[in-house]
């Protein structure tokens, strides 16, 4: 049994969710692990860890997964509400369905996750909040309209989250990364989009793996209570923007 706290994933079954169970496993925390595949978060085959398949979009499923987590190693120190769809396409011709899924799953989600644990963290005065952005939070790019909406939405959220949480001395951080070696290109439906993104890739020598901003994370959580990095925006050095 552990004696570290629990660390709590969205998203876990792949990429940088993924990445951040591994990273913090190894670093002796029990992991809830949160995902619509739990086939893929079981593979993981992690010490101390409840998997569960949930949907971010609804909100009784991420409740019942994080008491499950909580009986099991406690009280959850660590949120990541990482789950996060990029249907990236020019919004002229992009059916609205694909921005309704983004909005709830990039938005929604996010606050679910978020709702299942700030009230606990309050009373405890501990917590922290690791909150899924992206560069495309911080500027907009082409083809991405809806998408840098949502982020827009979590940074907006975020720095609110922060101000008021910071009087219970609970943490809020964003993470903003950049081009990251993920599946994230599987979500593109739009071929002239995903051609254009390839080929910015390509010219960029490729993204960096999720295990690096892995490390940022855990290293930032590690920091004491009282220090706070508000935010982590972590891309390749050949990404001009």
């Amino acid at each position: 049994m552990s004696t570290k706290p629990l660390v709590a994933i969205t998203g876990a079954s792949s990429g940088i969710g993924a990445a951040v169970a591994k990273t913090f496993s190894d670093s002796g925390h029990p992991v809830l692990l949160m995902a619509r595949r739990l086939d893929r978060m079981e593979a993981l085959n992690l010490p101390n860890a409840v998997c569960c398949e949930v949907d971010v979009r609804d909100r009784a499923q991420i409740r019942a997964a994080v008491e499950k987590g909580e009986a099991a190693y406690g009280p959850v120190d660590m949120m990541f509400c990482n789950a996060g769809i990029a249907r990236l396409a020019d919004i002229g011709t992009q059916p609205p369905e694909e921005w309704d899924e983004m909005i709830d799953i990039n938005t929604k989600g996010v606050m679910n996750a978020v709702h299942a644990v700030m009230s606990d963290m309050m009373e405890r005065r501990a917590g922290t909040l690791f909150m899924m952005s992206s560069i495309a939070g911080r500027k907009v790019y082409p083809d991405h309209t809806v998408y840098c909406g949502t982020k827009f939405f979590v940074h907006a959220v975020s720095e609110s989250l922060r101000e008021y949480l910071s009087d219970y001395d609970v943490r809020v951080i964003v993470l903003s990364p950049g081009i990251i070696e993920t599946e994230v290109l599987g979500a593109v439906n739009d071929p002239n989009t995903l051609k254009a993104y390839q080929d910015n890739k390509k010219k960029i020598g490729g993204g960096i793996g999720p295990e690096h901003v892995a490390s940022i994370m855990l290293h930032s959580y590690q920091m004491p209570q009282n220090a706070l990095i508000q935010e982590i925006c972590i891309t390749p050095t050949r990404q001009k923007f």
